[in-house]
């Protein structure tokens, strides 16, 4: 668990800096319309977001409350996988090392209450 803690921080770390960098330096609305006039710059955003779709579902399916559910699943579509890294490196300190309530959240808990 230590390993994925540490590749958590790592992408939070990482995707920290290229947003500063990005937000500091990058023109959003003049560099959005180049991207979205490349095939290939379509491809990768629907990419992108089929990868926060699909990561924004466990964080649905971990979580008890709709409305933090929303929540992270706002951030995700926002912020990207800066908000994936965040929401990973919580889960893992959160889980106390058992990979189970990692993967299923307060599902688990759930589970244990029954």
């Amino acid at each position: 668990m230590k390993i994925a803690k540490l590749i958590a921080l790592l992408g939070l770390l990482a995707m920290t800096g290229v947003l500063v960098y990005g937000f500091a330096v990058g023109d959003f609305g003049a560099e959005g319309r180049r991207l979205l006039a490349m095939p290939w710059g379509i491809v990768s955003l629907v990419d992108l977001y089929v990868g926060f779709v699909l990561f924004s579902c466990w964080i649905v399916y971990r979580e008890k409350s709709l409305l933090r559910s929303v929540v992270w699943v706002v951030l995700m579509m926002v912020l990207g996988f800066f908000t994936a890294s965040l929401y990973t490196l919580i889960a893992l300190q959160t889980s106390q090392g058992d990979w189970r309530h990692f993967w299923m959240g307060r599902r688990l808990e759930d589970e244990w209450d029954a």
